[in-house]
């Protein structure tokens, strides 16, 4: 058996959980306790991993931190990790992502606000701003959502480095084939049903609440929208909806399985200003034919009303297993394809990302 790290971000401060020989995770003890972090990695590509947070210091602003001893200590960048040039009048609000690339070694992506891309060429030590999304000329329309301008999803083709995708809240979802120096919108099909009638498809300015894929089928995309599930067969080159038979097709999260690429996980939330769990319970939607139908899997989550909002990067799926946390402070796993599910933690703050590796 493997040993397994799950990493959760919360309002105030990280929590690393382990979990030795398959064993029950155990919660160490809070780090960066009072500060957000709104971001984490954990990079497995080299001999060591690495661990990466994107913290938010108060008035001292946000950063980017790294550990490369499973979290006992951290360093930061004599510079300032991630900052706008000068020349861009602009100022780092906050880091939403960060995403070690599958296919370069050194590349981490960060997507950050106000809706922007960064590139690190040094193991997610500094980064640089991506000018070709910042200079495209559909930027100065794109709106801020309810948590900002916030380029919240990075999609890095796991071969190819020249291609990438992002999404942007709320501007859409984007996409390079030349490894970001242009980028092109996305969104054909997706429907923004808060514009008026006759405007419901526009070319941008879609509300996209999160975007996700799998390795071995770089080509389909999954994505939830603020009102709706899409599929993608042809990196953004059109999208079909696939959330018609859920109870709710407004969520934040969307996730694939590590191995089964046709396997899909939502959590749908009462639309829109209420933002809990349909029926006030958590049940995780599982499709495993790609959309086609969806199933929902709650065995071992609580049975009582609950309340809490699961947000855009509190899901994920790896090889150790399908994990999510909720804005009350509750982290549950599920290591059976979320069959059934095991609480980790609880009285949490607020979780904000949840990210799981096996090293």
């Amino acid at each position: 058996m493997s040993d397994s790290l799950l990493a959760i971000g919360t309002r105030k401060g990280l929590f690393l959980a382990r979990s030795r020989d398959g064993g029950p995770f155990e919660v160490d003890e809070i780090q960066f306790s009072t500060v957000g972090v709104p971001s984490v990695a954990v990079d497995t590509r080299g001999d060591t991993p690495r661990l990466l947070a994107g913290i938010e210091y108060g008035h001292f602003g946000p950063s980017v931190v790294y550990s490369d001893d499973l979290g006992r200590t951290w360093q930061e960048a004599d510079r300032p990790p991630v900052a706008f040039p000068e020349s861009t009048g602009a100022t780092l609000e906050k880091v939403w992502q960060l995403l070690p690339s599958p296919s370069e070694p050194g590349v981490v992506w960060a997507g950050a606000e106000p809706g922007a891309l960064f590139r690190s060429e040094d193991g997610g030590v500094t980064y640089s701003l991506v000018e070709g999304l910042w200079e495209h000329p559909h930027r100065a329309q794109w709106q801020p959502g309810g948590g900002g301008l916030c380029l919240h999803t990075v999609l890095a083709h796991p071969a190819d480095p020249k291609v990438l995708g992002v999404a942007v809240s709320t501007g859409g979802f984007y996409r390079s084939t030349d490894g970001g120096a242009s980028w092109e919108a996305a969104n054909q099909g997706i429907r923004a049903p808060f514009m008026p009638e006759g405007q419901q498809y526009p070319e941008f300015g879609q509300c996209v609440h999160k975007v996700s894929y799998h390795p071995a089928r770089p080509e389909r995309l999954f994505l939830q929208h603020h009102f709706g599930v899409y599929r993608s067969d042809d990196f953004g080159g059109s999208w079909t909806d696939i959330g018609s038979s859920l109870p709710s097709d407004f969520g934040f999260p969307i996730a694939v399985h590590p191995s089964r690429p046709d396997t899909v996980y939502v959590i749908p939330l009462n639309a829109d200003m209420d933002r809990t769990p349909v029926d006030h319970r958590y049940r995780v939607f599982r499709s495993d034919d790609a959309g086609a139908s969806w199933q929902p899997r709650s065995e071992g989550l609580p049975e009582e009303p609950v309340y809490g909002t699961v947000l855009r990067d509190a899901m994920t799926a790896s090889e150790a297993g399908v994990f999510f946390g909720t804005r009350d402070g509750f982290v549950y796993g599920s290591r059976d394809d979320g069959d059934t599910w095991t609480e980790i933690a609880r009285h949490l703050p607020d979780v904000l990302t949840v990210r799981a590796a096996v090293l």
